[in-house]
């Protein structure tokens, strides 16, 4: 090969070219060409502009909804955990705490002690002590555990005790009709409406997981996200609803999905 001069025809180069030759610096030439073409999709932003190839603002993106999708994710999942928790509220269905007795006998060889469980009379002096002191104080959670009392919704006389056993879960407070329905704690109402068996229905969530609630209602002065006071009036006593026999206040206490006698914690009287 002889590079010439087009004016001239001077030789300024040449080359003697075999097929060896030509191999060589072709093979050299597609490496090379192959190496830059590999830098510049890997390491420069000059990729983006390649047919198939996603722009780093678009991968940022992507990261940034997967990570609120997460979040979302895991919000939804307390919702339902919580909207579970308010259901059983509603519905009453709750189930009883079921103990392995295999398990106990095993771990602890409860088979192989006889337990004593007859009171005596000091037992009892003890226990009427201890239930007299607590008798109108709720304590909360063990993390931030707190004492207060919850007023009274009505006055009046219970004409239905708590009875788990007949998932009777509240206390039916006799009342006059149209008598104001006080709120036992400060807290947000997360419930307000009207349902078929138990008429104008209010529930109440306050601190440490514990919700009131309030049925055969009247009428109701709050609605769904309200914060209430202490003693403020939510509604009025009534007489509303399917399963009703005159009018009275049923009223429910829950912590943390569980049902509690609200006679523990307050005086209706």
């Amino acid at each position: 090969m002889v590079v010439l001069n087009e004016d001239t025809f001077e030789e300024h180069l040449s080359f003697k070219l075999n097929r060896l030759n030509v191999f060589v610096v072709g093979s050299l030439l597609s490496v090379f060409l192959i190496a830059v073409t590999t830098v510049i999709i890997a390491f420069t932003p000059l990729r983006e502009y390649i047919p198939g190839y996603s722009s780093v603002k678009l991968k940022r993106e992507a990261t940034e909804l997967t990570e609120r999708t997460d979040s979302l994710v895991a919000v939804l999942k307390a919702n339902d955990a919580y909207m579970a928790s308010v259901k059983k509220v509603l519905t009453g269905d709750i189930k009883p705490y079921d103990l392995n007795k295999d398990s106990l006998e095993s771990n602890t060889g409860i088979n192989d002690v006889n337990f004593d469980f007859e009171t005596n009379k000091a037992d009892s002096l003890l226990r009427v002590e201890v239930a007299q002191e607590d008798r109108y104080n709720f304590s909360g959670a063990a993390e931030n555990t707190m004492n207060f009392v919850l007023f009274s919704p009505v006055t009046g006389s219970i004409s239905s005790e708590f009875n788990p056993k007949d998932k009777h879960y509240a206390v039916d407070i006799v009342a006059t009709a149209n008598a104001p329905v006080k709120a036992v704690a400060d807290g947000r109402v997360i419930f307000a409406e009207w349902t078929v068996e138990t008429g104008y229905v209010m529930l109440i969530e306050h601190l440490n997981g514990l919700i009131s609630v309030y049925k055969h209602n009247k009428s109701l002065t709050k609605t769904q996200g309200d914060f209430v006071k202490t003693g403020e009036v939510i509604g009025t006593v009534g007489n509303t609803g399917e399963l009703t026999t005159g009018p009275h206040l049923h009223f429910e206490l829950w912590n943390n999905g569980y049902a509690i006698d609200p006679t523990t914690f307050i005086d209706f009287n």
